[in-house]
């Protein structure tokens, strides 16, 4: 049985997705044991690690520096030691090396990217971008075994990925194109919302639950 660790930092969502990764990994038959937490030790012994977020990109940065421990925890883990983590919406966001959201702050700088505003060229696009959009795959990798180009998924947002197209997994449309999902490395983040997308997000929790970078 693999341990899941889903960071706790006052910023996420957490009990939508404990719920769907402890159904996706259900229906996928993969044991795992889900750990709710904000202990730093938690996360050096997981053998995945979720980061979920909600809300702002420098308040949530600040959220997860304020736990003692848990970025040198996130980086030994992750970046070191290459446990599979998983971001989702600004916990994505995070991995970026800046974020441009009320001001300028440094993000975890796992991909050198910043976060922007999305600027939809269509005026009558309102922000923040809210609902169901379709993907489009640029970059076959595991955790989007089986989702294709034209499956929708739900956002909520009103920033995105951008500066690192190399990391770029797949992107929606919105007034122009919008990051959906990068990965790099032992990383992989989504974002919009799997815990809210039904099918299509169980499925890429399940490969998640499953990739062996």
């Amino acid at each position: 049985m693999q341990t899941v660790a889903l960071i706790d930092y006052g910023s996420g969502n957490l009990h939508s997705a404990a719920k769907a990764i402890e159904r996706a990994a259900r229906e996928g038959e993969v044991a795992i044991d889900l750990v709710q937490t904000d202990d730093p030790t938690a996360v050096y012994e997981a053998d995945r690690i979720v980061l979920p977020g909600v809300g702002a990109f420098g308040d949530c940065m600040d959220s997860l520096a304020a736990i003692d421990g848990m970025v040198e925890a996130l980086n030994a883990r992750v970046r070191q030691e290459a446990a599979p983590f998983l971001g989702i919406c600004v916990g994505m966001q995070l991995m970026a090396a800046t974020g441009e959201e009320h001001g300028t702050h440094a993000g975890l700088g796992w991909i050198d990217a910043r976060v922007t505003a999305l600027a939809p060229d269509n005026p009558a696009l309102k922000i923040p971008h809210m609902g169901w959009n379709a993907l489009s795959i640029a970059a076959p990798h595991p955790v989007l075994d089986g989702i294709s180009t034209g499956d929708h998924v739900y956002f909520v947002h009103s920033y995105h990925m951008t500066g690192e197209t190399g990391a770029i997994a797949a992107q929606t449309e919105y007034g122009g194109a919008v990051t959906a999902c990068v990965q790099s490395e032992t990383c992989f983040g989504t974002q919009f919302h799997p815990e809210k997308s039904q099918n299509v997000g169980l499925r890429l929790l399940r490969n998640f639950l499953i990739w062996t970078p």
